[in-house]
């Protein structure tokens, strides 16, 4: 009796080496070298179907050769599912794009259009297919798996431009004049603790940073705001980091500070101080106390000060995002920011080679939020709009006496 053990044990070693053809001839060579009882020891040993073996049996016995490169007859083998399916393809398409598709009631408008789940719903409209060949069909027909892409402002001013030239003819004019000129900003709220800070640092090998796996505020050291300064003239930047609101007063407060600090000594003949701002948040142009706070400031220093704001919908384009804050970020990523003391010495040391410098001071000053400035209040603040969209270019001088 043939002893199917061994044409088994041939089989498994040379099945990895043998195509689809090259089985069935080999097995049909061992059924017919075996003798009796050959063609099911070949089944049992091989798993093959009986019809597979027959007909290796029949090209064996018959010497037809196979057309070169070919595996199967023309036309064997199962049929593919564009075939069986010409409708595929559409369906596919109106489900995954079905507003341009014409099927705005589609039940995958409002989920994640996997290709599981696409294969799931084409299945319901009797699309028998595997996720797979979903894939394949995308990719053919030119998906791809893409994230969002940021480019769409929204609605801009018309005048957004003009705004851009008025500013950088007046940042140009008060450097020309030796008077200074500053960009101002709040950077991103950082929580203070041992949280993960994106970007990566040298390590040794194996032994990441390990921190906290969730991000969730601790009370006792609390969040850090930084807000800057930075001398568009002299490529010098000042933060104050802040620990209670980011507020106007707090703004206000961090370029009083830079002026103490670091523009009186330089600007000692300065008569002016321009500020570029955003359009928004704690130095927003319809802000009141913002404006409160300026004139305060200029009584305190003397200073005529001028206020330029980028358009809304512009902060990027602000000179202290590019030109101070994202170098910050350079200089701290992957460092955890273990406490207050960490972030104002991680900032502080924040140079490059084009010759940026920065100071940095914590600010532990209470600054409330909802301060309300009266209209009686507005009326004694000594501002003057621009001709030109003096809601956004205004100067503030010291008040009358």
């Amino acid at each position: 009796m043939p002893d199917a053990g061994v044409i088994r044990r041939k089989y498994v070693a040379l099945r990895g080496v043998m195509d689809e053809r090259s089985r069935r001839i080999w097995a049909a060579t061992e059924a017919q070298a075996t003798g009796r009882g050959g063609f099911n020891a070949v089944l049992r040993a091989t798993g093959m179907s009986s019809k597979t073996l027959a007909r290796g049996l029949r090209e064996l016995t018959a010497g037809w050769r196979m057309a070169q490169g070919r595996l199967r007859r023309p036309g064997g083998g199962r049929k593919p599912a564009k075939l069986l399916f010409p409708e595929l393809g559409q369906a596919l398409e109106n489900l995954v794009d079905p507003v341009t598709r014409g099927d705005p009631d589609s039940p995958l408008r409002w989920t994640c259009k996997s290709t599981r789940r696409l294969a799931v719903e084409l299945a319901e409209r009797g699309l028998d297919v595997s996720h797979t060949l979903v894939a394949q069909m995308l990719r053919e027909a030119g998906y791809s798996l893409q994230a969002n892409h940021k480019t769409r402002e929204g609605a801009s001013h018309p005048d957004r431009n003009a705004q851009f030239e008025h500013i950088n003819a007046t940042v140009q004019r008060h450097i020309r004049r030796g008077q200074p000129a500053i960009s101002v900003d709040t950077k991103k709220k950082e929580l203070v603790g041992d949280f993960k800070n994106a970007g990566r640092e040298w390590q040794p090998q194996g032994r990441p940073q390990e921190v906290l796996v969730h991000d969730f505020l601790d009370k006792q050291k609390g969040k850090a705001i930084p807000y800057g300064a930075y001398d568009m003239g002299r490529n010098v930047g000042w933060v104050s980091i802040g620990v209670t609101h980011d507020t106007a007063s707090f703004a206000v407060s961090t370029i009083r500070r830079w002026w103490r600090e670091m523009g009186r000594r330089t600007y000692s003949k300065a008569r002016s101080l321009l500020i570029t701002a955003d359009s928004s948040g704690s130095n927003g142009n319809r802000v009141r106390l913002w404006k409160w706070e300026l004139q305060r400031l200029a009584d305190e220093t003397g200073l005529a000060i001028h206020v330029c704001h980028l358009p809304p919908g512009t902060s990027k384009w602000n000179k202290i995002e590019h030109r101070l804050f994202s170098f910050i970020t350079q200089n701290w990523r992957g460092q955890p920011l273990l406490s207050l003391a960490t972030i104002v010495n991680l900032i502080a040391s924040t140079k490059t080679r084009a010759g940026l410098r920065v100071r940095c001071m914590l600010d532990q000053g209470h600054y409330p939020k909802k301060i309300v400035v009266t209209d009686q209040q507005m009326q004694t603040i000594n501002l003057t709009p621009c001709p030109f969209h003096g809601e956004w270019n205004y100067s503030i001088r010291p008040s009358r006496k």
